[in-house]
C-alpha cells in the first residue's frame, strides 16, 4: 500500500508539471507564502529542539546503550562510515553553495544594520554559512538515524519511520495512520532529493558552460539528468558494501583534494583566521540566530535562507536517516550522536572557510566581481572563483567531476532508502523497486527545474517539510519514551542482580 499511494502521489505531481506546469508554479508560490507566514516560527523552534535533545541523547543516560545486541560490533570502519554519511548527507549542496552563499549573504546581509560588501558584511556572512550548515542540519539527521537505528536493531522493528510509533500509537501503526506516515516520509524524501539532484544539474550545466562553451539548454538539462540517472542506477544495483560505499570513499578523497588544492593557491593564513574567527562567532551566537525571525521589519531573508535550508534538511532526513542508520549498526548512542553530529559539522566548517574565505578574500582584496556572478547565476560563482586561482581550470574540472559524484551518491542512496520504506522495511529491497524509484526521482528534478528552476526548487522544498517536522517531534518523544522504559528495565535487572549476588554471599558465609 505505502509503494502504490507513494508512486500514485509521486506521478500525479509529475503529470500536473508536465500537463500545467505554469499552474503549479504559480500553486507551490502561493503554498510558500503561506507556509512561510503562518509556521515559520514552527520551523525554527523545531529545529532548534531537535539540536537540544540530540545533545541530550548523546551526553546524558543514555548515551551508552548500543544499537544492536550489547557485544555487537560496527560494520563498517569509521572512515568508511564518515564517507557513506557525508557523501549521503550534503556533498552536492556543499559544492554548489560553498562559494555562492557567503557571497550571497556578503552582498545582501541578513540585517539591515550592516552595511552590504563591508567586513561587518563578510564576518555576518561566514557566520550565517557556518550556521545554515552547522550543528543544526546533523541534529536533525542524527535524530532520524538514532530513532531508525534504535526501533530497527534494538526493538526488531521492520526498517519503517511509523515503526518508531509503536510506543505511542501501539498496533495503529499497522493501520491506516501508519501507512500515511511512511507515504509522508516517501514524498518528502522524493521533493528534497529532486531538489538536490536540481542543484547538481544546474552546476554541471554552469560547469560545461564555463569549461567548454557549451550553452545550457533543455536539452542539456535533460542529457545530464538522464546520464547521471542511468549511473546511479548502475551504482545502486551494485548494492550498498560495493557501489555506493566505493564511490562515497572516492567522493571524499576528491573533495579533500580539491579542498587541499584551495587552502594551497588560495590565501591560507585568511582561510584558517577565518575558520577561527567565524568559528568563535557561530558558537557564540548559536542560540540567539536559531531563534532569529523579523516580524518588525517584515524581511524576507529568513525565509529565503533559513527557513529553506531548515526545510531542505528535514526533507532529507527519512532518507539520510535510514541510510545512516543503516550503516551504523553496533555504535552506542554517545559515538553515534558524536560522530554523526560533530564530525560532519566541523568539516562544514572547513570546507566554508576554505572556499568561502577564498572567495571574501579575492573579492574584498583582489579585485575580483564574485558578487556579479552570484547576481548574475548562482551557479556559476565556484568556476569564477577558480578562474583568479592557479591551475583555476583543472580546478573548475576537479570541482564538475565531484558534483557529477555526488549527484550519483545521493541519487543511488536514496533510491535505495526509497525502496526500503516501500518494501515494508526490508534491508534489500528489489532491483525493480529501486529502478522504479530512480527513474521518478530523474523525473521530479527536470519538471521542478523546468517549471520553476531554482525558486520552484525552494518553494516546493520548503512545503513538502512541514508535515514531516511534525512526524520528527512524534518520533522524538517515541524514542524518549523507549529509551527511558529500556533504562529503567536495566536499573531493575541490576538490583535484581545485586541482590542474588548479595544472597549468594550469605550463604557462602553462612
Amino acid at each position: 500500500m505505502v509503494l502504490r499511494l507513494s508512486l500514485l502521489f509521486t506521478v500525479l505531481f509529475a503529470l500536473w508539471g508536465v500537463l500545467a506546469p505554469e499552474q503549479m508554479a504559480s500553486a507551490t508560490g502561493q503554498w510558500l507564502s503561506f507556509t512561510i507566514s503562518r509556521f515559520g516560527w514552527f520551523y525554527l523552534l523545531s529545529v532548534f529542539g531537535f539540536l537540544v535533545f540530540a545533545l541530550y541523547l548523546a551526553f546524558g543516560r543514555f548515551g551508552h546503550i548500543r544499537l544492536g545486541k550489547e557485544d555487537e560490533e560496527p560494520e563498517f570502519s569509521r572512515l568508511s562510515w564518515f564517507s557513506m554519511l557525508f557523501s549521503a548527507g550534503m556533498g552536492i549542496g556543499l559544492v554548489f553553495w560553498g562559494v555562492a552563499e557567503p557571497i550571497s549573504h556578503f552582498a545582501t546581509p541578513a540585517s539591515s544594520g550592516v552595511a552590504p560588501q563591508s567586513a561587518d558584511a563578510a564576518r555576518a556572512a561566514m557566520r550565517h554559512a557556518f550556521f545554515h550548515w552547522g550543528l543544526h542540519p546533523w541534529a536533525v539527521y542524527s535524530l532520524t538515524a538514532l530513532v531508525l537505528a534504535y526501533f530497527k536493531f534494538n526493538r526488531g522493528q521492520p526498517g519503517l519511520i511509523s515503526a518508531a510509533f509503536r510506543p505511542l500509537l501501539g498496533d495503529k501503526v499497522d493501520g491506516p495512520i501508519g501507512t500515511a506516515i511512511d507515504v509522508l516520509a516517501v514524498l518528502a524524501t522524493v521533493f528534497g532529493v529532486a531538489t538536490t539532484l536540481g542543484f547538481g544539474t544546474l552546476q554541471i550545466e554552469s560547469g560545461l558552460k564555463m569549461l567548454f562553451g557549451i550553452a545550457p539548454s533543455t536539452l542539456l538539462t535533460v542529457s545530464i539528468v538522464a546520464i547521471a540517472t542511468l549511473l546511479f542506477l548502475l551504482s545502486s544495483l551494485t548494492g550498498l558494501s560495493r557501489g555506493i560505499k566505493w564511490l562515497s570513499n572516492l567522493n571524499i578523497l576528491l573533495a579533500i583534494l580539491l579542498f587541499l588544492a584551495v587552502v594551497v593557491l588560495g590565501p591560507t593564513g585568511f582561510i584558517f583566521d577565518t575558520f577561527t574567527t567565524t568559528l568563535g562567532d557561530y558558537l557564540g551566537n548559536l542560540t540567539s540566530t536559531s531563534l532569529r525571525m523579523s516580524p518588525f521589519s517584515q524581511g524576507t531573508w529568513m525565509a529565503n535562507w533559513t527557513l529553506f535550508y531548515w526545510a531542505w534538511w528535514v526533507t532529507w532526513a527519512p532518507f539520510v536517516g535510514m541510510f545512516i542508520a543503516r550503516v551504523s549498526r553496533g555504535r552506542t548512542i554517545r559515538e553515534f550522536i558524536v560522530g554523526v553530529l560533530l564530525v560532519p559539522a566541523l568539516a562544514s566548517f572547513v570546507w566554508f572557510s576554505a572556499f568561502g574565505g577564498t572567495a571574501l578574500d579575492l573579492q574584498l582584496f583582489a579585485g575580483a566581481d564574485l558578487v556579479g556572478a552570484v547576481k548574475s547565476d548562482v551557479s556559476t560563482a565556484l568556476y569564477v572563483m577558480f578562474d583568479h586561482l592557479p591551475g583555476g581550470r583543472l580546478l573548475s574540472l576537479l570541482a564538475m567531476t565531484l558534483v557529477i559524484i555526488f549527484f550519483v551518491t545521493s541519487a543511488d542512496s536514496a533510491t535505495f532508502v526509497l525502496g526500503m520504506f516501500t518494501s515494508g522495511g526490508s534491508l534489500n529491497p528489489s532491483h525493480k523497486v529501486k529502478l522504479i524509484w530512480g527513474v521518478l526521482l530523474a523525473a521530479v528534478a527536470l519538471i521542478l527545474l523546468q517549471s520553476g528552476g531554482l525558486k520552484g526548487l525552494q518553494a516546493v522544498l520548503i512545503v513538502s517539510a512541514l508535515p514531516f517536522m511534525l512526524i520528527m517531534i512524534g518520533m522524538a518523544v517515541s524514542l524518549y519514551r523507549a529509551l527511558d522504559e529500556e533504562e529503567r528495565d536495566g536499573r531493575k535487572r541490576e538490583i535484581r542482580r545485586l541482590r542474588q549476588l548479595e544472597a549468594l554471599e550469605r550463604r557462602e558465609q553462612g
